[in-house]
């Protein structure tokens, strides 16, 4: 069988070159039960639920969504979708349900995978989603019941039309909707640009193989917990995953299964690092190999710190859902240009102000990729080319400059994306829910510091005239928001104005109230 220079089968039926050589060894284990799912076990169970979904008449570029919390269900719905032909969307279960329901209806998934862990959320979708075809149930403890059920109807064998899938997953959007990035099927017999590149990154660089215990321990609806396991099993390692995140707990499974390698987000280095002496000291971490981290800025001091702590195997890269382009950064790099997120890795990277002119190292303006990466906001053309110039380069919309080394510094994000504990918050959506409250006139939504989340929401709000902006108010505003939003888009503070600043255009100048506050707030700290 061909195989690319990456260890990976250019054949369609993905995982088979992989499991010849592995059918006993662990594919996925669950960190706190030790559940176990062999190679030999995702292989059929995947390729049975691929047939499953041919049974049900879905089709190459076709669309199935999944709403579950971590467990090994996950990771084989995934693999089924991605060795059919088909895009699968990972919901995150914290959204409320009429964001679920959205998603659901822009995917145009025609199935839904739900755990029995979230049936509450998909009782109250009940009447709302009717795109969905079939509505699969995971993890119901009687095997005579719902997937469990499906997988034993199905023989195992080689699924029909096998082709390379991929990920659907939803980034924020300019009208405060979320938008899912959509990149186009390879030929088939092909994988995915950014599956393949990922696969030799995490083998070249990060030293991913067989004999890799992989640590996962955040939600796998997030773009890189779901994409980075894939791509270890591509490389016949082992997948830990947590099943929900715990900074003890992340210490005791490291020691436990001897993980080698992991991803995390600031927060966890921060939660990690405020653990007492005792129990930091308590665990035996000296199986790790390589700590990758991304998703959110990491404060100097929280990086320096956790160098010092587990030793000059911190890896860090900066991309975004969109696999537009990405840099990276080893350990001792970082140490060199403290703060940098990286140099490009095979892509270019131009630095461009408000007129779109190229400045030069040490100039401040918008981030630009330069790369052949395609991709498009689903249903939103209006959004993909709004992030791309004349020349085609693409931005995530953040500010930073280069250093003379190359290196990149990013110093702002020109959208006003909030990210709280390595999660996206785009603050539109929350202000449009603020607005339709009755007695609010007017809102701003904007990200303040958090020493633990990075970055927390806070709320400005101009009532309408005659309504007090009081302590009661704001608790109305809170449950008015819980009605509508996921809890952790919710303001953890809100300040009442008498007017919001609008330029003429009736542009909100909200940069003027996040610095007028943050200026505030450093002037009191001095006090």
């Amino acid at each position: 069988m061909a195989r690319t220079d990456v260890g990976l089968s250019r054949d369609p039926d993905l995982l088979e070159p992989v499991v010849a050589p592995a059918r006993d060894r662990a594919a996925v284990v669950m960190a706190a039960s030790g559940e176990t799912l062999t190679y030999q076990a995702l292989e059929s169970r995947s390729r049975r639920l691929a047939r499953h979904l041919y049974d049900l008449g879905l089709r190459r570029g076709e669309t199935i969504a999944i709403l579950c919390d971590n467990r090994v269900e996950f990771l084989e719905i995934a693999w089924a979708a991605q060795r059919s032909g088909l895009y699968y969307t990972a919901i995150n279960w914290h959204l409320h349900p009429d964001e679920v329901a959205y998603i659901l209806a822009d995917s145009g998934a025609r199935v839904l995978f739900v755990s029995t862990a979230l049936r509450e959320t998909l009782d109250r979708l009940e009447g709302r989603i009717a795109v969905v075809q079939s509505v699969i149930v995971v993890g119901a403890s009687d095997a005579s019941a719902g997937y469990e059920k499906l997988l034993a109807s199905v023989e195992d064998g080689p699924i029909d039309e096998p082709s390379e899938g991929c990920e659907l997953l939803y980034s924020s959007g300019t009208t405060g909707h979320p938008k899912a990035v959509k990149r186009p099927l390879p030929p088939v017999g092909e994988l995915v640009a950014n599956h393949e590149s990922a696969a030799e990154l995490y083998r070249t660089t990060y030293g991913a193989g067989p004999d890799s215990v992989y640590l996962s321990p955040a939600p796998l609806y997030h773009s890189a917990p779901l994409m980075s396991c894939l791509t270890i099993h591509r490389l016949g390692g082992t997948v830990v995953v947590m099943e929900r995140f715990d900074a003890e707990q992340m210490l005791a499974t490291i020691a436990r299964y001897a993980v080698t390698l992991g991803q995390f987000v600031p927060t966890m280095f921060i939660r990690a690092l405020k653990l007492p002496s005792e129990i930091r000291e308590r665990y035996d971490l000296s199986s790790l190999r390589c700590v990758i981290h991304a998703s959110a800025p990491c404060p100097v001091w929280t990086k320096r710190a956790m160098i010092d702590w587990w030793g000059p195997i911190l890896h860090e890269y900066y991309g975004g859902t969109e696999g537009m382009g990405t840099t990276r950064i080893t350990a001792q790099q970082w140490l060199e240009h403290p703060g940098s997120v990286g140099r490009p890795a095979g892509f270019r990277i131009h630095i461009l102000d408000d007129q779109g002119v190229e400045l030069g190292a040490g100039q401040q303006g918008v981030v630009y990729f330069e790369s052949d990466r395609k991709f498009e906001y689903l249903n939103d053309p209006d959004k993909t080319a709004s992030i791309t110039t004349p020349q085609g380069w693409r931005t995530l919309g953040d500010v930073g400059y280069l250093d003379e080394d190359g290196y990149l510094f990013l110093t702002d994000r020109a959208t006003f994306m909030i990210i709280s504990g390595g999660v996206n918050i785009y603050p539109q959506e929350i202000e449009n829910v603020l607005v339709a409250h009755p007695r609010v006139q007017d809102a701003a939504v904007f990200g303040v510091p958090n020493d633990d989340m990075g970055e927390e929401v806070k709320a400005m709000v101009q009532p309408i005239a005659g309504a007090v902006g009081d302590a009661g108010f704001a608790d109305e505003l809170l449950s008015w928001c819980g009605e509508h939003l996921a809890k952790y888009k919710w303001p953890r503070s809100f300040e009442f104005v008498e007017h919001l600043p609008r330029d003429p255009s009736g542009k909100l100048r909200k940069h003027v109230l996040r610095d007028a506050y943050l200026a505030s707030v450093a002037g009191d700290s001095k006090e």
